[in-house]
């Protein structure tokens, strides 16, 4: 039967549930799930995230400690490799930290002045 073509029915058949009827869980679903994620399993996986990002920024530091010279609008100076990317990086999320917040607080601003 192609996708195209209408079903038919069986005589006698039930039809088929429609979107108003609520669909009965069984009573094995309707239990928690042991190994759904808890507030304590998001933390601690929060934890080993931060843990593993921390190693290797301290590999990434100790790796590269070699002399740059950094020049920015006027301005000169030398520092390890590593600490001109962390900064640049830094700077980077700064900058996009504070444009995401201004749009969403613009979008914040336009629905509260639809819904009112």
């Amino acid at each position: 039967m192609s996708d195209h073509e209408p079903r038919r029915e069986r005589p006698g058949a039930e039809p088929p549930p429609t979107r108003e009827e609520p669909v009965t869980e069984s009573p094995r679903s309707a239990r928690k799930d042991p190994l759904r994620g808890s507030r304590t399993s998001g933390l601690w996986m929060g934890l080993v995230l931060i843990s593993v990002v921390l190693i290797l920024l301290i590999v990434f530091i100790a790796q590269n400690t070699d002399p740059v010279l950094i020049r920015f609008l006027g301005w000169e100076g030398d520092a390890p490799l590593a600490v001109a990317l962390l900064a640049a990086t830094v700077a980077g999320l700064i900058l996009a930290t504070v444009a995401g917040s201004l749009r969403i607080l613009q979008l914040r601003r336009r629905v509260k002045r639809q819904h009112h």
